[in-house]
């Protein structure tokens, strides 16, 4: 097969230390989290011992100073793993980044270090009960007064929400304007008037923390404002969501990859009409289909990640990447369900929950309908 180039083997020793952190720390406790709808902090905080929790950072903010290829291994090895509750990428690699990116001293000196730790946990709230994909529809808003912004608004899907002791909301500071009037804020979870709603009961996913969040008259001081000025929100998103779309396409054929190969396993020792379920020609040739698809957004992905280690990957590449490997993530886990037969339905099969974590794949970051129009745009 395509030997993968960009892993070496200071890469190689780190993705044996993640996997065996998985597999003694996480792995034996995910499905009482998935009953508890989220997962310990004791996690968190172990995993930040390790290093595993904002690689990159620089160490003057708590971090390794690592490149972006040691966050891709953590992200493969959650996702390989089946252990869709964690929620350190959108910690470590969309919310940190935010704030390196585009934070001042004060906010990366305050913040950073202990995102670095696990001390802190973090969520971006975008998403509102009447704007998804459209940013500028945002209704919730942050309007000046004197020191502070008095923040209103609720926000909904929001990813480690339960969990998080600061929170990315982007809010209207300017609601007579669109996309210009977008602002960033830093939120703290403890501020008075902003309220937790309950934890949402999703159809995959269960051990991950996703929340409604409601601000009623919040007060945050101007110096959480992120950025020199307001307005600069839409242009931060837009400058951060290739990252994050990579991201999702990172995570789309680990998953998919250790799908094929759990359903390898199976049809290899499970027999039917007296024989290996392998040894009929539909199986040989469905699971032959997918490892060529597979293989094919492999070296896309690999090749996506090489240009954002050049900071070249440009929106519409990644768009098509989120939505290419997003629906072939689904399409694997439909076809590995069906060759698993009635097992592969039952919630203790791995391919069960893998295959009900893959569909919000095609929704979040951005659905995949405006992957493809953004695609098209730059035609």
């Amino acid at each position: 097969m395509i030997p993968r180039t960009l892993f070496d083997a200071d890469l190689d020793g780190f993705r044996d230390s993640v996997r065996k952190f998985l597999e003694q720390e996480a792995a034996p406790y995910h499905e009482q989290w998935e009953k508890d709808g989220q997962v310990s902090r004791e996690l968190w905080e172990k995993a930040g011992e390790l290093g595993f929790l904002c690689p990159t950072m620089p160490e003057e903010y708590g971090g390794v100073g690592a490149d972006f290829r040691y966050s891709a291994v953590i992200m493969e090895e959650v996702s390989r793993a089946g252990l869709s509750g964690i929620g350190w990428t959108l910690h470590s690699d969309i919310v940190a980044p935010y704030i390196l990116n585009h934070g001042s001293e004060e906010q990366k000196k305050h913040y950073l270090p202990k995102m670095a730790t696990g001390e802190m946990i973090t969520a971006i709230a975008m998403s509102e009960p009447g704007a998804g994909s459209d940013l500028q529809g945002v209704k919730t808003t942050a309007l000046k007064d004197g020191d502070n912004y008095i923040l209103n608004g609720s926000k909904t899907f929001i990813t480690n929400g339960q969990m998080a002791d600061l929170v990315i909301v982007v809010a209207k500071t300017d609601p007579k304007e669109g996309a210009k009037g977008i602002s960033l804020l830093l939120v703290e979870s403890d501020s008075e008037g902003f309220q937790k709603g309950h934890n949402l009961n999703k159809v995959g996913m269960k051990a991950q923390d996703t929340s409604e969040l409601f601000f009623q008259d919040v007060k945050v001081p101007t110096k959480n404002l992120l950025g020199s000025m307001e307005g600069q929100g839409f242009m931060q998103l837009m400058m951060e969501l290739p990252a994050e779309r990579l991201q999702i396409g990172i995570t789309a054929i680990a998953a998919a990859e250790a799908a094929w190969q759990w359903t390898l396993d199976y049809v290899t020792e499970r027999k039917a009409f007296g024989k290996p379920v392998i040894k009929f020609q539909n199986t040989r040739f469905k699971m032959a289909e997918m490892k060529a698809e597979i293989t094919a957004a492999r070296v896309f992905t690999d090749r996506c990640l090489e240009l954002h280690l050049d900071k070249k990957l440009d929106i519409p590449t990644a768009a098509m990447l989120k939505q290419y490997t997003t629906d072939l993530q689904c399409k694997v886990m439909d076809e590995c369900v069906q060759l698993h037969g009635g097992y592969g339905y039952m919630w203790e099969y791995p391919i069960a929950r893998a295959w009900a974590d893959s569909r919000v794949q095609r929704i979040y970051g951005g659905t995949n309908e405006i992957m493809k129009e953004i695609v098209a745009r730059a035609f």
